[in-house]
């Protein structure tokens, strides 16, 4: 059952409507093609560095399974797939009260980030609608999938207006700050596959434990962390409450590195698909090799994809010319996306 909603008190969100390093939704007309054309009998999906969850969302119609080592992704993916049923009307209300929100006290946000990436005021109200949230949750009053939703749809509201270039590496100083909080309502499907699941893991530690017909694989390629780029919303979605420090008043973030944007990314990766239970595995990976600068460049050689995924069974490349969305620092010419096609042996 989807969600039918008319109302002028509120406006309505999809999975799409955030801007995420690495994003493939415009890449899933080319991914399904493939899928279409070389899978056979999927009825299953595994995808283990998930981000926002837009590959997820072109296999609804399969069992799906999400994980990302972000928590403020896995709560996104949550919200959008999981098995729990939620009520919309309560999403609702409580979408309407928090924009109705003025005059609101000091608290955790205003204290480390007004005036940086947000205003004192919106600064404020991020900071108590997130502990209201909390609030609702501990005393029964909202479910975890309705906890989530809420979570994703103040995620979706505070990338909307951030004082940056899409990530929370630096922000601009002395700007007007034109934008206001204002949460939409995510129009997530009510009744998901109850088969569904998301988690929250090292994607290595996870293949060990469970299988899928497609293994969609999609991770970091390069040196840049994602949770030095979002560590903002990861920061809100934990709720933790942590210092911050320095100039973009980053939290401690050593726990959320991935091997993968390290010297040891070929050996992860090795790994990984070795562990893994599978039909078939479809690796995602643009070609940017040594053409960017250091931080920019793949972390894992074709010759290694290769290698690798032909220990494991037959393999088919395919290619699609495409800009993705950068940290705003490369202008790289003639970048593809390549999906890597393993059917497995076994």
């Amino acid at each position: 059952m989807s969600v039918k909603v008319k109302s002028s008190e509120y406006k309505t969100s999809l999975i799409n409507n955030r801007r995420y390093l690495g994003n493939k939704y415009k890449l899933l007309p080319f991914i399904m093609r493939v899928v279409t054309d070389e899978c056979a009998d999927i009825n299953s999906i595994a995808d283990i560095f998930a981000g926002t969850g837009a590959v997820s969302s072109a296999f609804t119609d399969k069992t799906i399974i999400t994980n990302d080592l972000m928590y403020s992704n896995y709560i996104c993916n949550y919200a959008w797939f999981g098995a729990e049923e939620y009520d919309p009307q309560t999403i609702i209300d409580c979408v309407v009260r928090y924009n109705s929100l003025s005059d609101l006290e000091d608290n955790y946000m205003t204290e480390n980030f007004s005036d940086t990436y947000f205003s004192r005021d919106d600064c404020a109200k991020i900071g108590y609608i997130r502990e209201d949230i909390e609030t609702l949750y501990k005393n029964g009053d909202i479910n975890t999938r309705e906890r989530a939703i809420l979570i994703t749809s103040l995620l979706y509201a505070m990338d909307k207006i951030a004082n940056t270039c899409g990530h929370y590496d630096a922000y601009r100083k002395g700007v007007e700050f034109k934008k206001t909080l204002e949460l939409f309502v995510p129009l997530a499907t009510v009744e998901n596959n109850p088969e569904n699941k998301c988690f929250n893991m090292d994607a290595n530690d996870l293949v060990k434990n469970i299988s899928a017909d497609l293994f969609y694989i999609d991770p970091p390629y390069n040196s840049r962390q994602y949770c030095d780029a979002y560590h903002l919303l990861e920061n809100v979605a934990r709720w933790e409450k942590p210092e911050v420090f320095g100039v973009a008043r980053k939290m401690d973030r050593s726990s959320m590195k991935s091997k993968y944007c390290t010297q040891s990314a070929t050996e992860a990766f090795e790994q990984l698909v070795s562990d893994i239970k599978a039909k078939y595995i479809l690796l995602s990976y643009n070609n940017m090799a040594e053409k960017g600068n250091d931080r920019s460049n793949a972390k894992i050689s074709d010759e290694d994809i290769l290698r690798v995924l032909r220990e494991k069974g037959s393999v088919k490349v395919f290619s699609e010319s495409y800009k993705a969305f950068t940290t705003g620092k490369s202008d790289i010419e003639d970048n593809e996306e390549r999906l890597f096609l393993c059917k497995c042996f076994d």
